[in-house]
């Protein structure tokens, strides 16, 4: 049989019980739903960090995302990952990445790819990375002096809140089209590049990577995938409400909740998109008389939380199964592979796995395992999974951002620790009588499950910090300083 090829699909914020495969009753995924007949569905897939830049450490190179210490995000400059090692194997690789500004060459994602193609990062990093207001205009300061004294009363502050926020909406620009309004390409200018690609390289093995940000908010899906999901079309004025509404900080979750499920439908909306593309690209495929030889595998970086436990989106501080379970999938053409895998799995083994069924060797870096051997011959396991990240850090861009204390969870197949260092609090949770995590247990119950948890976690600790490459971690923090040398060269140039 000839060499065969590897597409990894990574899809932002896609939680996994959004999934069809995984039992979501919505229509979001009817493509995937019938390529999971025939591939293997991890139902307790485990990201080893969220968000973005605590995900892909271990995806594409299956470590942790401390492991090089606190202060180094992403990966680091000539680190091996899976197309490196594909690469030397003779591999064509190419990455398509939807404009995340933490999946760039800044943050080392390029490596090991023959094409990299992220879309411009330019507004989306400039959107990451602004964390000044300009000073206010004469009508600004007014409004600034009119917000503090309203605020004084809780009455008054509501009601002001609520005006300004109407103010708002009438006064926003309008646009005909949702087109203008979106951070990110759509899932089919994705797509569109990766088949042009493939029908250049498809007659070797290649290795392609492409991440879809349609699910990442704000959510502006497009009308396709909105009607696919047996909506009437709409405004789109009421996806502009519905995501400004949900995007505020003045109003608590009652009221937030009011707009819950029309949130929902929006990010369901685009998980649609994403699976409708993903069928075209598969089509491509059989066309081009490929798609048996190729290793499909799909998976997400991290979820996403709509109230859940109280919060939004997916912020480094939040620990819930919305966010670090997330759904996958593995395709491989000539294998009898059983369909469904319930034990634990970090996507820390991601990596070496799919390398094994491609029979070629991980890197001796990699700190992940192939479970390629068990899925073959449909052995369970049991193992834990780890995922960690740093409280607060909603800007990676900034070194000061990451020095924060690390939030640490252990998760079995029943039980979850959660570690928060930033307060400091350990909680412990049964998933099997609480799976939506609404009461951890008392400290005095479970102690022999506590002191194994624990023990865990310290030997994670313990390794991380004695396995730790110090030439690659002092590599990526020169790296970083090289970077900002050169940026404030530029600003000073130009000022």
């Amino acid at each position: 049989m000839s060499q065969r090829s590897l597409i990894l699909v990574t899809v932002d914020c896609l939680r996994a019980d959004h999934a069809g495969w995984l039992g979501y009753d919505k229509p979001t995924t009817p493509f995937l739903d019938s390529l999971a007949a025939e591939s293997v569905a991890f139902s307790n897939a485990i990201v080893a960090g969220s968000p973005t830049y605590y995900s892909f450490p271990a995806i594409m190179a299956s470590r942790y995302p401390l492991a090089l210490g606190r202060d180094v995000a992403g990966l680091a400059p000539g680190e091996h990952t899976i197309a490196s090692a594909l690469k030397e194997y003779g591999y064509a690789t190419a990455a398509f990445a939807a404009a995340n500004p933490y999946l760039s060459a800044r943050f080392g994602y390029n490596n090991g790819f023959d094409i990299f193609d992220d879309f411009g990062q330019k507004k989306s990093r400039e959107t990451a990375q602004k964390n000044e207001i300009d000073s206010p205009d004469l009508l600004g300061a007014f409004n600034q002096l009119i917000n503090k004294l309203s605020h004084k009363s809780k009455w008054m502050g509501t009601f002001y809140d609520e005006l300004y926020f109407r103010y708002c909406q009438n006064t926003a620009s309008r646009q005909d089209s949702l087109d203008e309004a979106r951070p990110y390409p759509t899932a089919d200018i994705v797509a569109q590049k990766a088949i042009a690609w493939l029908m250049a390289n498809a007659h070797r093995p290649f290795f392609l990577w492409l991440h879809f940000m349609d699910a990442h908010s704000p959510y502006y899906p497009s009308m396709a995938a909105w009607e696919a999901m047996g909506h009437q079309s709409f405004d789109t004025e009421y996806a502009r409400y519905w995501n400004a509404y949900w995007n505020r900080s003045d109003v608590g979750k009652r009221r937030l909740a009011r707009h819950q499920d029309n949130v929902i439908s929006l990010y369901d909306a685009g998980i649609r998109w994403v699976d409708m593309q993903l069928g075209k690209l598969v089509s491509q495929l059989h066309e081009l008389q490929v798609w048996n030889r190729c290793i499909f595998a799909i998976t997400a970086d991290h979820g996403e939380e709509f109230l859940d436990h109280g919060q939004r989106y997916h912020s480094p501080s939040q620990t819930g199964e919305e966010l670090t379970r997330v759904p996958l999938l593995i395709h491989v053409p000539g294998e009898s592979l059983p369909k469904s895998v319930h034990s634990p799995y970090s996507l820390m083994h991601l990596g070496p796995t799919l390398l094994d069924a491609l029979d070629v060797p991980a890197p001796a870096t990699f700190r992940g395992r192939s479970v390629w051997s068990h899925i073959k011959n449909n052995q369970a396991w049991e193992d834990v999974a780890i995922v960690e990240n740093v409280a607060g850090c909603t800007n990676p861009f900034y070194r000061k951002n990451r020095l924060h204390p690390r939030i640490l969870i252990v998760r079995e197949s029943r039980y979850k620790m959660v570690i928060d260092f930033s307060v400091p609090k350990i909680q412990l949770f049964d998933l099997a009588l609480d799976p939506h995590e609404a009461s951890p247990l008392p400290e005095e119950s479970e102690k022999s499950v506590h002191k194994r948890l624990l023990e865990r976690a310290s030997e994670h600790i313990a390794s991380s910090m004695k396995s730790r490459d110090t030439e690659t971690s002092f590599m990526a923090r020169l790296s970083e300083l090289r970077l900002e040398c050169s940026q404030s060269s530029e600003q000073q140039q130009s000022a």
